[in-house]
């Protein structure tokens, strides 16, 4: 399996603190089936002003502890981008590094306030779609305002952005209420990824199985499998 949406790389925002911590969560992705990981800090301007930069520096560092301790995971990168119009003159200088490209789009992992989603996020969609940047909406399933009223993700969806969904939401690690959400989403086909969203090796780990057999039983065994084998491996590639 493929993790498009990970926090494995050490002291860089609120994933693992050292690089021993990161170590032991890639060995239980590998542990858990996981082969390729894209690693994606969150990129949140004002609190983690990580940009491609610094974070391709982390990723080099990472890979070589990676190689030193002969674990098999392979190791890429992008970021979890907070919607905000801060980003917009960091794109322009092309210093957010994306998750993707499908469809000749670059795709761009945006992440929602956990609170509720923000007034105007729809015209920042449009900029994005505009610029040929196509966002991929993280964890949709985990957001309040949503979690309220499902139609709030209606007009991201009808502007053509892609969704992704914890896979541990999808199992019911984040309530029976995020993984209600997630099922009415998988149901209505709007999902493209499942993604671990790891932070640690405990209470957020580096896992998509359960999440994976969950969503097979709503949609089955091939759509599950293209949420976190074809799906992930086409926006890779920039099919």
């Amino acid at each position: 399996m493929i993790d498009l949406h990970c926090h494995l790389l050490p002291g860089i925002d609120d994933g693992p603190a050292t690089l021993a911590e990161a170590l032991a969560m890639a060995r239980l992705a590998v542990a858990h089936g996981i082969r390729e990981a894209r690693v994606t800090p969150h990129l949140h301007v004002g609190r983690w002003d990580n940009d491609l930069a610094c974070i391709s520096a982390a990723v080099d560092a990472y890979r070589n502890a990676l190689r030193e301790k002969d674990i098999t995971l392979k190791i890429s990168f992008a970021a979890e981008v907070r919607a905000s119009y801060d980003i917009l003159p960091l794109i322009e200088e092309g210093r957010v590094p994306f998750v993707g490209a499908l469809g000749g789009h670059k795709v761009l992992l945006l992440e929602l306030p956990h609170g509720h989603v923000p007034v105007g996020a729809d015209k920042l969609v449009d900029w994005l779609l505009a610029h040929g940047i196509r966002p991929m909406i993280a964890h949709p399933e985990r957001n309040k305002d949503i979690l309220r009223d499902a139609d709030k993700i209606l007009p991201f969806v009808r502007q053509g952005c892609l969704l992704q969904l914890t896979a541990d939401a999808v199992a019911g690690g984040f309530g029976e209420d995020c993984a209600a959400r997630a099922r009415q989403f998988l149901e209505e086909g709007w999902v493209t990824v499942l993604a671990s969203d790891a932070h640690d090796t405990e209470l957020r780990p580096p896992r998509i199985t359960p999440g994976r057999e969950a969503a097979a039983r709503i949609v089955g065994e091939e759509e599950a499998a293209r949420l976190v084998e074809e799906n992930p491996a086409r926006l890779l590639r920039g099919d």
